[in-house]
């Protein structure tokens, strides 16, 4: 995992200026996350009817991809590695086995599992992907599509090492991810999946520039919010491979980062969480797009489906998970309505009976939002207990980075990820 020991040991030196800087650059960072627990993979095909409609677009449509990762986005893990591992085993020449194992591991890491052999085994993935594309590349094999794989690759090598706080490297790979994918532009002028990177480039550079000037002299490309976002929706109309992850990229960027767009995630969530429905964070976010539209009565609505389908799993196990969305969900809409102790009397029905084996989200992040509960009523002595709990779990499922953010800096009221 990337636990606080890892966080620290990456910092930068800690002088007045430096902190403050710190403390800014992890909301950017946090930006970057916030996709991070619904599967967030780079390079999302369309579903299988909708990639075959338009697969005269493209020669190079994969449906056994496209069935790999569709079994991703339904968390069911164990099936997409063994399909992406027959891929590899079929073409080991090609990079995209290699890269889409990767994202096997990268949504095992987005869905709470930040074990250290995860961690490894990321690092270990994404650099062997990384490495056969570059390969073909010396041997003049390449075609578009290998640029589109490298630039993917060192994008979320470059992701990773900013989640780590290494800036600068994080900057620089994206620089190389940005020039591979703009090369499968010039071979491929039709091709819309290199959008989604390059969308994603412009829109948060655009918003890193405004905390640190100075990393918008190392960036030859330029951050524009508005060209950013025009590309994520060509991207998420338009792709083949990109479609749905540029979809759930839109819909985190309007729920938790541009103000006055509820309507638009709420558009979104509720085609994710309608397609991909053994997950349940997409139906989580359809019910926060409501509860930050006042909707109490949709909002209801989500919070009974919850109870619905709890109800009717078929295990004990996944009945406990869905269900504990049913409290984390009012836990989220208290803390919104600063009815803080309420909230805290959720999480802690949550936090009774934990199973940070098979759920580690659900152990994590009612301990984050218990802190930010008495952040909130200025209350930082007990605030900062519930912030350095997480640091001490061997699994802080992705909960650890805001945990360290707002050990420098309390919660305040309207803070967008009261509700994540």
């Amino acid at each position: 995992m990337l636990d606080s020991a890892v966080t620290s040991k990456n910092s930068p030196p800690r002088t007045k200026h430096g902190t403050a800087m710190t403390k800014r650059l992890r909301v950017i960072i946090l930006a970057l996350e916030i996709f991070f627990l619904s599967v967030c993979i780079q390079i999302i095909p369309t579903h299988v009817s909708e990639a075959r409609n338009i697969a005269s677009k493209s020669t190079r449509v994969n449906h056994d991809i496209i069935k790999g990762i569709e079994l991703l986005y339904d968390w069911k893990f164990e099936e997409a590695e063994d399909l992406f591992h027959k891929i590899v085993a079929e073409k080991p020449e090609d990079p995209a086995g290699y890269f889409y194992l990767a994202m096997v591991t990268w949504a095992r890491l987005a869905s709470g599992f930040w074990s250290s052999e995860m961690v490894d085994q990321y690092g270990e993935r994404i650099d062997k992907a990384i490495f056969i594309a570059n390969k073909k590349i010396e041997e003049d094999k390449e075609g578009a599509f290998t640029y589109f794989y490298l630039g993917g690759a060192l994008g979320f090598k470059g992701r990773f090492q900013l989640m780590q706080q290494k800036w600068l490297s994080s900057f620089f790979l994206a620089l190389e991810a940005i020039k591979a994918l703009e090369t499968c532009q010039k071979m491929d002028p039709t091709n819309k999946d290199v959008l989604l990177g390059l969308g994603i480039f412009d829109y948060y550079t655009a918003r890193l520039s405004g905390v640190l000037k100075f990393l918008s002299y190392l960036l030859i490309h330029q951050g524009n919010k508005e060209e950013g976002l025009r590309k994520l929706h060509v991207a998420a109309d338009e792709a083949i491979y990109s479609s749905i992850e540029a979809k759930s990229l839109l819909l985190h960027i309007y729920l938790f980062l541009e103000d006055a767009h509820y309507s638009k995630a709420l558009v979104l969530a509720q085609e994710l969480s309608q397609r991909f429905d053994q997950a349940p964070r997409n139906k989580y976010l359809e019910g926060v797009a409501y509860i930050r539209l006042g909707d109490e009565v949709k909002y209801r609505e989500v919070v009974d489906f919850f109870k619905e389908r709890a109800s009717h799993q078929n295990s004990k196990e996944k009945a406990v998970i869905w269900g504990r969305y049913v409290h984390y969900l009012e836990a989220s809409h208290c803390l919104v309505r600063r009815q803080n102790e309420k909230a805290r009397s959720l999480l802690d029905t949550i936090l009774s009976e934990p199973d940070p084996k098979l759920d580690p989200t659900m152990l994590a992040w009612p301990l984050l939002k218990k802190g930010m509960s008495y952040d909130l009523e200025s209350n930082r002595e007990e605030a900062v207990k519930y912030y350095q709990k997480i640091l001490k779990l061997k699994n802080g499922a992705g909960a650890q980075f805001l945990a360290q953010r707002y050990l420098d800096e309390p919660v305040q009221r309207g803070d967008p990820f009261l509700a994540y």
